[in-house]
C-alpha cells in the first residue's frame, strides 16, 4: 500500500492485530513485535522509539487508530524506497547500495537493514524539522547560541 494509506476498514484490521491487549492503543513493545525486519529479526528499539515519538500526536507513548494511519503510511513509504535501494533483494543495503542512495550517508557496517534505515530516515527528518525551525529565511543556513543546539539535539530523543 506504499504511496497511499489503505482504506480504513483495512487499515483498522491491521491495527487490532498489532494491539495485542486490546487497549486501543499500540505501545512500542507492540509495534515492534508488528513490524518484520524482512530477516526474521526484531526491529531496532530506538527505531520503535523514534517512530513512536514522531506519530504520538497526544504524547501518551502510544499509537491510537488516528495516529497509526499515518505511520503505516510513513513505513510503506520507506519500504518502497529501501527496497529500491536493494538492489540485489538481500533484504539489507549493502555500502554500495548505500553509497548509491545516501552519498552523505556513512555506515560501519557492511549494510543496513530496514529498521536502521528506517532509523537514520526519521533521525535526519527530525534534525531537518528542527533545522527549518531556525531557518526562518529559508535560505538553509542558521545562527544558534549552544542552549539553542542543544534543544534541537535533545529533539531527537522526545
Amino acid at each position: 500500500m506504499a504511496g497511499g494509506i489503505p482504506n480504513q476498514d483495512f487499515l483498522f484490521r491491521i491495527f487490532q492485530k498489532v494491539d495485542l491487549d486490546k487497549s486501543n492503543a499500540i505501545s512500542a513493545d507492540e509495534l515492534q513485535q508488528a513490524l518484520g525486519n524482512g530477516s526474521f529479526t526484531a526491529f531496532n528499539p530506538e527505531t520503535i522509539r523514534l517512530m513512536i515519538g514522531m506519530f504520538d500526536r497526544n504524547k501518551k507513548g502510544t499509537i491510537n487508530f488516528n495516529e497509526f494511519g499515518a505511520l503505516w503510511k510513513y513505513v510503506c513509504d520507506w519500504q518502497e524506497t529501501f527496497r529500491s535501494f536493494d538492489k540485489d533483494n538481500s533484504g539489507a543495503i549493502d555500502r554500495d547500495e548505500l553509497k548509491q542512495a545516501l552519498t552523505t550517508f556513512g555506515s560501519g557496517e557492511a549494510a543496513i537493514r530496514f529498521d536502521d534505515f528506517i532509523q537514520c530516515c526519521v533521525v535526519i527528518q527530525t534534525l531537518t524539522n528542527s533545522f527549518q525551525h531556525y531557518d526562518t529565511n529559508r535560505n538553509g543556513w542558521i545562527t544558534i547560541n549552544y542552549e539553542q543546539f542543544l534543544t534541537l539535539a535533545i529533539s531527537l530523543r522526545q
